[in-house]
């Protein structure tokens, strides 16, 4: 078994989403760390240094939005795929505006959550 953990951060304030996708993607081996805002994002992300990072639209304060294009304006960072969650029905509009890689409707199933996480890490 390999020591090193893939790595994956979780940006959501629903505490009941963050515990659901903290324990399935344990159980599959990543490390996983929860933020319920996206303060100093630059600076947790380089200091995590995930393969993938999972982003809700509604994050405190900035947003979603604003989160993620500041990761992809990031020279070291901007290659960490982003995978944009939201309950909302414009998601896909939302992601690409975003710059992130791929998205995930809420309410999503756990396969699809490992699936989309699949596509990208």
């Amino acid at each position: 078994m390999d020591d090193t953990k893939r790595k994956i951060i979780i940006f959501d304030d629903d505490e009941d989403i963050l515990s659901i996708c903290n324990y399935i993607l344990e159980e599959k081996g990543w490390d996983v760390y929860t933020f319920t805002d996206c303060n100093d994002i630059i600076e947790r992300v380089s200091g995590i240094q995930p393969e993938v990072i999972l982003m809700d639209n509604w994050i405190p304060d900035a947003g979603g939005i604003i989160a993620t294009q500041t990761l992809k304006k990031s020279t070291e960072l901007k290659s960490i795929p982003v995978i944009y969650f939201s309950a909302n029905s414009d998601i896909q509009l939302l992601a690409s505006h975003a710059g992130a890689e791929t998205y995930l409707a809420k309410p999503f199933d756990l396969d699809e959550l490992e699936r989309v996480i699949a596509t990208v890490a």
